[in-house]
Order: structure tokens, then sequence, then C-alpha cells
């Protein structure tokens, strides 16, 4: 039975739910708790942070829950990111993304440039 954790700061939606259930068949999807949460939302601007002690308990949060094989959907601070992607494939986790296709306009309202844009969730795809 294959698993999915979230390292994702927003809500999924429902064409994001569905590619989980059905492409990717998976049947449990865990999201980190709220501590892990808001390190992963809210990583420090720091120059010399150092992920691999930042993003410790998030490590351990994967190990306990997740099972070779299993996926993580990562987006967020690119070094994060990278870093927990590199953390995955060591692991034996699969590192996924979110592909979407952007639609984007322009309006102009009283002198002032507006920019709209909508995203729309096409497929996941493994971090390689």
């Amino acid at each position: 039975m294959k698993k999915i954790c979230l390292l994702f700061s927003h809500n999924l939606t429902a064409e994001q739910k569905f590619d989980i259930e059905n492409k990717l068949e998976v049947k449990e999807v865990y999201s980190l708790p709220e501590k892990l949460q808001d390190l992963w939302s809210q990583v420090p601007t720091d120059r010399d942070l150092k992920f691999g002690k930042y993003l410790a308990e998030i490590e351990l949060f994967l190990n306990t829950t997740l099972s070779k094989g299993d996926y993580v959907l990562i987006q967020g601070d690119f070094g994060a990111s990278y870093h927990m992607i590199n953390f995955c494939k060591e692991h034996g986790f699969v590192p996924v993304y979110s592909v979407n296709s952007r639609l984007s306009r322009e309006v102009i309202e009283n002198g002032i440039v507006k920019k709209y844009s909508e995203f729309k969730h096409e497929c996941f795809r493994e971090y390689e």
C-alpha cells in the first residue's frame, strides 16, 4: 500500500487529490504535524542556515512514517527542497512535484498594473 507525505505549503486541489489516488495509486496521505509544517512553511532567511540540522525533525518524521518506494510531494524553499529531494533519494523514497499549467493576465486599474495568475495541476513528476 503506497503512502505520500506532503512537504507542501498549500492545500491540495481536487485534481491533485485525484492524481494521488488514481495515478500514483496512493492509499494514505500524510500532512506534517503543525510544528513541522511551520518549519517547512517558514524557512528562516539566515544566510548560513544548515538544512541538515534545521530539517532533522522532518527527516525523522518521514523515516518513521514512510517505507521505501513511498512518495514525498516536495515544493517550497529551494534550498530546503533540494536538501529533502536528496534525503528522499538516499532513503528510498520517491520525491515528486506538481506540474502546473499557468494562465496569466494583466489588468490596468486606475493606472496600476495588476497581474493575475491561475494554476492548473496537470500531473506529478519525479525529481530526477
